[in-house]
């Protein structure tokens, strides 16, 4: 799965099934990295991924880890 592709991920927090995907920080007052993007614009979470918020970047771990070594090899 790329870094731009959705799944489902039932959100206790708002009650419904949600749509999730990873994202890298913009480095606009986030420092560099992962976080998980929710399609709920109106949760007060969005873009937290702190509690209460169920999501975590440990839900795309393995995304992660391809997407770290195709970056380490570009930069050989």
């Amino acid at each position: 799965m790329s870094r731009g592709q959705t799944r489902e991920f039932r959100c206790e927090v708002v009650s419904e099934t949600v749509l999730i995907r990873l994202r890298r920080a913009d480095g606009f007052g986030r420092p560099r990295g992962y976080f998980v993007q929710c399609n709920q614009t109106e949760c007060q979470y969005v873009d937290e991924n702190k509690p209460p918020c169920p999501l975590h970047v440990g839900m795309f771990a393995e995304e992660i880890r391809i997407a770290e070594e195709a970056r380490s090899r570009r930069a050989e």
